[in-house]
């Protein structure tokens, strides 16, 4: 391949964007036939499958989804390029490129991030979710500066990186006001041949909520699992069957998807890292997000469980 043709990547950022062919087509106000001929032209240049079918629609592939990493850089960076030409900006935005594990809960991760926004100057924010391997390769490469996940890195992997703890907290059960009412006994008894949804085989916390399962004898009926924790949430909310999410963020549940939370399982516990290549934190948003982990996040959710503001009954202990 002698050069990349950025006008074919632009109309597959364009088709991954809006999610079908005839969507970009209407954006760009070119034909679908145009658009995919476009398509197999820059599939062929680079040797790679980018969507493949799903039902009616297209998804992308492994190497789409990687391509579409690159494809979003090099059109965020000739934005600023049109920017810095027309002298608009007084100050150029810094670039700050975060890497979400699919096991965080989204919620935790949008408030762990926020604070980045707040810093003085301006920064451009890029999120990206994935599995935590893969999100540890682009650190290493410095295509990310730093990775949320729900555990330390993994010893086995080729990384030079360094954990910074952000906080802890226990779980708490939520399910629907209907599907509560349905439920007899007291918690944690009334776990016991309820439906329930698990988080997804990659969540740190699910062997940990087996082994209590295990240890108090309850058998729920699992009906769920789920790698997205938004997804999950919705199904709860729906009535699908009871969950779980971390305890400091028991009121921000409850409001956003109308559940209730029935009990607490102290004992059981999430744990949230910052992965980064620094030894010590020195990039601002970075140092926001820690400090406001530390100190908002699960240092109030702990400080109003210890005042006996009390979302739902605890499971007392381990």
């Amino acid at each position: 391949m002698a050069s990349l043709n950025f006008k074919h990547l632009r109309y597959f950022w364009m088709v991954a964007k809006a999610g079908s062919v005839a969507r970009a087509g209407e954006q760009l106000h070119l034909t679908p036939q145009s658009i995919s001929g476009q398509l197999k032209a820059l599939q062929d240049s680079l040797g790679v499958e980018l969507f493949q079918r799903a039902g009616r629609g297209l998804e992308l592939t492994e190497s789409g989804r990687r391509i579409l990493g690159y494809a979003e850089e090099i059109f965020a960076l000739g934005d600023e390029l049109l920017e810095a030409a027309r002298e608009q900006p007084a100050r150029k935005s810094v670039p700050f490129r975060v890497g979400i594990a699919d096991s965080v809960p989204k919620m935790v991760a949008y408030r762990l991030v926020e604070p980045a926004l707040r810093i003085e100057g301006p920064i451009r924010l890029t999120c990206r979710e994935g599995r935590l391997a893969a999100l540890l390769a682009d650190l290493a490469v410095h295509r990310l500066d730093m990775v949320i996940a729900d555990r330390p890195m993994p010893t086995n992997l080729n990384v030079r990186g360094y954990n910074h703890f952000l906080g802890e907290s226990g779980m708490t059960v939520f399910g629907s006001g209907a599907l509560v009412r349905g439920l007899g006994g007291g918690f944690p008894g009334m776990l016991d041949n309820a439906p329930f949804l698990l988080p997804g085989e990659d969540a740190a916390v699910r062997p940990r909520l087996m082994q209590w399962f295990e240890a108090r004898r309850l058998r729920p009926r699992i009906v769920g699992e789920y790698d997205d924790s938004a997804l999950l949430m919705a199904f709860g909310q729906a009535g699908a069957g009871l969950f779980v999410a971390p305890t400091a963020i028991t009121e921000h549940v409850v409001e956003q998807f109308g559940v209730e939370a029935i009990g607490r399982i102290d004992s059981v516990v999430e744990q949230l890292f910052a992965i980064t290549t620094e030894r010590r934190l020195v990039h601002p948003a970075i140092i926001a997000i820690s400090d406001n982990a530390q100190h908002e996040i699960f240092g109030k959710a702990a400080g109003r469980l210890a005042d006996g503001a009390r979302p739902a009954e605890p499971d007392g202990g381990a």
